[in-house]
């Protein structure tokens, strides 16, 4: 008996629909229930075992589920759904299940078992669920052992298949070409072989991520063809540079933390429609970026090179790059010419870098007349960069070491909305309000943190000698 629900509960409700017990303390489920019924739900519940006519002999039934509860394979009924062929979401999910069910509805097209205990899937367990779209088998124990090349093959519909999270040493074979959106992450994959994803003509969503992928267990061929395939996750992998063969119609790649050191020429020369390029995290230098890497990425929007080992701005990003960044390296200097011709840039993050005022070319933000937001916070700036763009809206440069507000420092900068300069060394007089007065657009000015004192030279931690080594710089960098 259920814990506080009689075996007869249901026997005179002959017209009954929908039954909802989800969030209770049963403990087996009804032995019986109408015929007529279209969906239950018993989520959230300890049920330890399901009778064959709980949810069998239902031509009606179209939902069932079951997920939250603690039921084994010995709690499931062989014949569990005799009779209920045209169930079409089942969820299982949070179980104790170490098979998947024998006897499935054929009807199926929304089928989960996430969170369970599955080590193994049997012979034809899917080999009736032609109509199947949605497969979820994320947080198992499933090997590659535990299943066969026919596994996957009759399901024919399958668009989504979450295998995340499982021990898979490779991918599996024999995957059906439909399949949309492929999860893959959080297993122990080490390679891709050749023919292993080529027959999935549509797929167009590969997630790789937190496996242990190297560059040379990745055959230069494992993505011929496919043609719709435009996002592919590869981060947190063991790549050591960047993979041949990477998908021609690829839009976004993420490949952030790896142990990518540099990038050569050839590395992009096929990837024409690539608009989201993350790179961040790995160990790549300055002068292993290759000036023409990027030549062939001309609809690339958003490029990531933040947490690596740059230690100037290097030359060849796209010229119609949206977002450019930078953040969390060792960049020292911009360069003449490193951001020429970036006309569409609307976003520069050059956060925690070693960025001087003195190291900056004069000429760098000449062309980026669309920028809008501007992060130089956590660098060494002993002063407010000048000549920013007209468009800049949001200008970030908190920590650094700025000591004066000038009076002007912000006169190409009209439309500017927020200024942030918490956390610097500016005393009290040495800010005029008539500095912000004229930016009528103006909405945040954050300038807390900052040092009070009457005299920021006598005070401050910057000496005479800094002040003038920094003007001396300024104008090298402009005779440069």
């Amino acid at each position: 008996m259920s814990k506080g629900l009689p075996e007869e509960a249901f026997e005179q409700l002959e017209n009954l629909n929908y039954l909802y017990l989800a969030n209770n303390q049963l403990t087996v489920a009804p032995k019986f229930l109408p015929g007529t019924l279209i969906s239950a739900d018993f989520a959230a519940n300890n049920l330890t075992k399901i009778y064959e006519l709980t949810f069998g002999h239902k031509p009606n039934l179209r939902s069932v589920y079951l997920h939250n509860n603690k039921l084994e394979d010995s709690g499931l009924p062989e014949s569990m759904f005799n009779g209920s062929s045209n169930v079409e979401v089942l969820i299982m999910s949070s179980n104790f299940l170490k098979y998947v069910p024998k006897n499935l509805p054929q009807a199926l097209y929304k089928l989960h078992l996430k969170n369970n205990k599955l080590e193994k899937i049997p012979k034809g367990a899917f080999s009736e669920l032609s109509g199947l779209r949605e497969l979820y088998l994320q947080n198992n124990k499933l090997t590659n052992e535990g299943m066969d090349n026919e596994t996957f093959w009759k399901l024919s519909s399958l668009e989504y298949l979450d295998l995340s999270s499982n021990n898979l040493s490779h991918i599996p074979s024999g995957l059906p070409r439909n399949i949309v959106l492929l999860h893959l992450e959080k297993n122990a994959i080490k390679t891709i072989d050749k023919d292993v994803l080529t027959q999935i003509k549509n797929l167009e969503y590969l997630l790789l991520h937190n496996n242990k992928i190297k560059a040379n267990g990745i055959d230069p061929l494992a993505f011929h063809g496919l043609k719709k395939l435009h996002t592919v996750h590869l981060y947190n992998n063991q790549l050591d540079r960047i993979p041949n063969g990477l998908p021609r119609r690829v839009k976004t790649l993420m490949l952030l933390h790896n142990q990518i050191s540099e990038i050569n020429r050839n590395d992009f020369a096929y990837t024409y429609f690539m608009d989201d390029l993350n790179l961040s995290y790995n160990k790549i230098t300055s002068s292993k970026i290759n000036r023409e890497a990027f030549r062939k990425l001309r609809l690339l929007k958003s490029l990531d090179l933040s947490g690596n080992n740059l230690y100037t701005l290097p030359y060849g990003f796209p010229k119609n790059l949206l977002s450019l960044k930078l953040k969390v390296n060792e960049i020292s200097s911009i360069p003449r010419g490193t951001l020429s011709g970036m006309s569409k840039l609307q976003e520069l993050y050059l956060s925690n870098n070693r960025l001087k005022v003195s190291s900056i070319h004069s000429e760098s933000w000449r062309d980026l007349t669309s920028l809008k937001i501007l992060d130089m916070a956590s660098n060494q700036l002993m002063a407010i960069p000048y000549d920013l763009p007209r468009s800049l809206e949001y200008l970030y440069l908190q920590n650094n070491k700025i000591t004066t507000v000038p009076e002007d420092a912000f006169d190409s900068t009209p439309n500017i909305k927020g200024i942030y300069l918490r956390f610097n060394k500016i005393a009290f007089n040495a800010v005029k309000e008539s500095t912000f007065q004229r930016l009528k657009y103006l909405q945040v000015l954050d300038i807390e943190g900052n040092f009070e004192f009457s005299d920021p030279l006598k005070n401050g931690d910057n000496s005479d000698e800094e002040i003038e080594d920094e003007e001396e710089g300024e104008q090298d960098v402009e005779e440069k």
